[in-house]
């Protein structure tokens, strides 16, 4: 039987094939998400341009290097190192590993809104 991970994984690598997707969140709410959560890893607007971690891709850099961005941001807590500490809320954890960090619990609501978000800084 497949784990969950590999399960949405495989769903995302389906849905992504076809080309990305206009994010449909709420921008305003994700960048209040993306403040809250998301700055402790990553530059994320010019409310933080000195901050993140210095190995961390900003979500700028994110947004305008990479064409698939929007599928990025679809699925980042699918993504290393996010499964370690992000949970999405009524789903199974992605790891039985212990937490790393304080874990951030999300909704996929929630993930949409950060990706509505992200879709604005580009440029």
């Amino acid at each position: 039987m497949r784990s969950w991970a590999t399960a949405i994984a495989g769903l995302l690598a389906g849905l992504c094939a076809a080309g990305p997707v206009a994010a449909a969140g709420d921008a305003a709410k994700g960048g209040e998400i993306a403040k809250l959560h998301c700055t402790r890893c990553h530059v994320v607007g010019d409310f933080n341009r000195m901050g993140g971690i210095e190995s961390t891709p900003s979500f700028q850099l994110l947004v305008n290097a990479f064409e698939d961005y929007q599928d990025r941001f679809a699925s980042f807590y699918l993504r290393r190192p996010h499964g370690l500490v992000i949970e999405i809320k009524d789903t199974p954890r992605l790891t039985d590993l212990p937490d790393n960090a304080h874990r951030i619990t999300l909704t996929l609501d929630d993930v949409e809104n950060i990706a509505a978000f992200a879709a604005t800084l580009k440029k």
